[in-house]
């Protein structure tokens, strides 16, 4: 029973027996004191005094000393204050409830034999963890406990993102640019390390790509070569069109195209891809060199987790799991789930659910994301036979959260209706979205940092640490599992 009801009933009894009259919690209302006042919880008499037709102040008095007499456990003293009864709960009371957390399983309900997987954090490993893996970690790390005390057996999860382009960017900068350099030489974190180079590609890529975007731009194609000249030639009339209409947004769109074909089509760019496909051919210098930079973040990741106490039972990384969910597309293929183009791409209608088509298989036969993930959420299961799977991913994945679960509930994979999306806003800066590649990000080793400070200061300033000895404040300042 909480404090509050233990309130509630000793009141009850109390009117019961001053006023021979039944009352129950709806009679009254119980808050906690404001602080400018004397007491810990205060019962608001307003109602009661129009049941009872007697001043505030009377019926006050009469309930606060039958309260202190009667229930001497619970009620140290009151005060009066107009139509508020300000009750001070005794020291005993509060001691019964300490002991009471000497009990492990205090707060905890029974198990129920259900069992939830909760996924948060899946970090990138191009770069270090920032402000929005913090909030996203502590959101997640939050509910798979509170899930745990209410009686649940939970699975805490990460999805590494540990393949693509985005990580040939830091690996081809590195053997750019790094001299051989290494965390250890440098005497930084390892994904701090790598981070600095997925930076460094992205300045490379602008110095390339901005003098040719702003050549195309103005019309001047002579130094593109690209096999996508011929969309340039049909974006460029478009642009100027809009440029003659003074149509703002759509030069804005035209423009991002433009960038993205010219980016896409400079010599780092090319060296990137070629990268990415040695990799895919499991060429042995590029997956040596992949494998390096990885254990680097890795260490990294694991340094930050330490520090801030977030845990996981299983680590499912993208380059083990990306190329799941191709034979699910076969099935829904034979089923008429999906359906074929004339390029033989492999798409799903949904527009009967109020959303549209799917790409599910590139016309090269390659994955997409949801490809991936339709895999990987029937291997979650097939690993650990869940009721419920949340992913705790912000709100910029909702349609594709929406996306999945629907193609899993028409495959019929098992536990489909138990996928839940827990949505959350983006982290932004006043400047707007953080982006890792330019450098603009909140780092989540900074920000603990200065919270390890902010504590010594505030800790320092209370003026009671006389006497302690560096260890001992050190453990005041810092969680005894953390590590500096």
């Amino acid at each position: 029973m909480s404090i509050t009801q233990h309130i509630q009933q000793s009141v009850i009894e109390s009117l019961k027996k001053l006023y021979t009259k039944n009352y129950n919690e709806k009679d009254f209302q119980i808050n906690q004191t404001k602080p400018e006042f004397e007491g810990d919880y205060t019962v608001v008499l307003f109602a009661l005094t129009k049941l009872l037709k007697q001043k505030p102040e009377v019926v006050g008095k009469n309930l606060g000393d039958y309260l202190v007499q009667h229930y001497q456990n619970l009620f140290a003293q009151y005060n009066v204050i107009k139509g508020f009864l300000n009750l001070t709960i005794t020291d005993a009371y509060w001691l019964t409830i300490l002991n009471n957390y000497q009990n492990v399983q205090y707060g905890f309900k029974p198990a129920n034999h259900k069992k939830v997987m909760v996924e948060y954090s899946s970090p990138n490993t191009n770069k270090p963890l920032h402000l929005g893996h913090l909030r996203n970690i502590f959101l997640g790390w939050s509910v798979a406990e509170i899930l745990k005390a209410n009686g649940y057996a939970v699975v805490k999860t990460c999805v590494v993102n540990d393949r693509g382009i985005h990580i040939c960017k830091s690996m081809l900068a590195w053997q750019k640019f790094s001299n051989g350099a290494t965390p250890s030489s440098t005497h930084k974190k390892g994904d701090h390390f790598v981070g600095d180079y997925y930076v460094q590609f992205e300045q490379e890529l602008r110095k390339q790509s901005e003098p040719l975007i702003d050549q195309v731009i103005q019309g001047n194609f002579e130094n593109i070569v690209t096999e996508d000249n011929q969309k340039l030639n049909t974006l460029y009339p478009q642009l100027l069109k809009a440029t003659q209409m003074e149509d703002k947004e759509k030069i804005y769109t035209l423009k991002e195209e433009i960038k993205e074909i010219v980016r896409n089509n400079t010599p780092i760019m090319q060296e990137v891809k070629d990268m990415l496909r040695k990799w895919e051919a499991e060429d042995e210098a590029v997956l040596a060199l992949w494998k390096q930079m990885n254990a680097w973040v890795y260490e990294g990741f694991d340094m930050t987790y330490k520090r801030i106490g977030s845990d996981f039972q299983k680590t499912y990384y993208e380059s083990q799991t990306y190329l799941l969910g191709k034979k699910y597309v076969e099935e829904g293929l034979q089923k008429n789930i999906f359906y074929k183009k004339e390029d033989a791409s492999v798409w799903i209608d949904l527009t009967q659910e109020g959303l549209d088509e799917k790409l599910v298989l590139r016309k090269d036969g390659t994955s997409v994301y949801i490809t991936q993930d339709v895999g990987l959420a029937k291997l979650k299961y097939d690993d650990y036979k869940i009721n419920q799977s949340i992913y705790v991913i912000a709100d910029e994945q909702n349609y594709h959260m929406q996306v999945l679960k629907l193609i899993c509930k028409k495959l019929g994979l098992p536990n489909a209706d138990g996928i839940q999306h827990l949505s959350y806003g983006m982290v932004e800066l006043p400047t707007g979205s953080m982006k890792s590649r330019e450098g603009t990000v909140v780092d989540a080793d900074d920000i603990i940092d200065e919270m390890i400070q902010i504590a010594t200061q505030k800790t320092k300033e209370q003026g009671k640490t006389e006497g302690e000895t560096q260890e001992a404040l050190k453990k005041l300042y810092i969680p005894s599992d953390w590590v500096l």
